[in-house]
């Protein structure tokens, strides 16, 4: 059983956007503040770190041929950087997950759109509505209050003239679906942000898992996705006509005690 009373009133659950129609951009938003100094600054960190062999520093926008690379390198810096925890505020900007150090699945993914931005890659995000219950093994003994259904912004990336899905961002879901190891669990330290550079994340039942990653182990996901809500050019956009997981009242509450725990504690 989850809830329902946690949720915002008036979220539109149907009604998708034609990818096709659906650019993207570069620009800053509210939530991806590309202009801000510690952005800014992640950046030059990301583009410094090049092999001996590469330029020491990249003109801006990124060359087409090292975008994947960079987009890759700045995965892993944030994997190392900002920490793992449970906030619930998903319109936090940029600049203050990086200020605070530590941030949830969602705000990390959108560290990695703005970074994107900034080397002039364009992102969107696809909209979906995920059933509350893949949640279930962080919170055990408190399923009660874990929302019916969370809103997920999932980012793509302009890469070679194509969108590249972020779960596609280290190889394709069937190469990552048979490496060893096991599908995503939810469960432990490890959340949808690092899973996705090991295993395949997949919310439309293209991927499968070898067995030995075990029944709780899966890489398909779709029996998962309540609405596909469609393609937005931002992430700013996607919560604007869908809202937040979490109604504000909730979020005021829960926010100051989930906001610091670490994610697996």
């Amino acid at each position: 059983m989850t809830s329902s009373i946690l949720r915002p009133r008036r979220r539109t659950a149907t009604g998708t956007e034609s990818a096709g129609d659906v650019a993207g951009g570069t620009q800053p938003t509210p939530i991806l503040d590309l202009p801000h100094p510690r952005v800014a600054e992640l950046v030059r960190c990301i583009e410094a770190a090049a092999p001996a062999d590469a330029p020491a520093a990249e003109a801006r926008p990124w060359p087409e041929e090292r975008q994947l690379e960079l987009l890759r390198r700045a995965h892993r810096r944030i994997s190392a950087t900002v920490r793992p925890v449970y906030s619930v505020q998903d319109e936090r900007p940029v600049s203050e997950v990086l200020r605070r150090g530590r941030g949830s699945c969602s705000q990390r993914l959108a560290v990695l759109e703005a970074v994107a931005r900034a080397g002039g890659v364009a992102t969107r995000v696809r909209g979906l509505l995920v059933d509350g219950a893949l949640w279930y093994p962080r919170f055990p003994r408190m399923r009660r209050l874990v929302p019916d259904h969370v809103v997920l912004a999932w980012p793509e990336f302009r890469v070679a003239d194509a969108w590249l899905p972020v779960s596609e961002l280290f190889g394709g879901l069937d190469e990552l679906g048979a490496r060893p190891g096991g599908g995503f669990t939810n469960a432990g330290p490890e959340t949808l942000f690092e899973a996705l550079s090991r295993t395949a994340i997949d919310w439309d039942g293209v991927a499968a898992c070898p067995a030995s990653g075990g029944a709780d182990a899966a890489c398909d996901l779709a029996g998962h996705v309540v609405a596909d809500l469609g393609h937005f050019d931002s992430r700013d956009a996607l919560f604007a006509r869908h809202g937040q997981t979490l109604c504000p009242t909730a979020r005021l509450v829960a926010e100051p005690i989930l906001g610091r725990r670490s994610a697996g504690a």
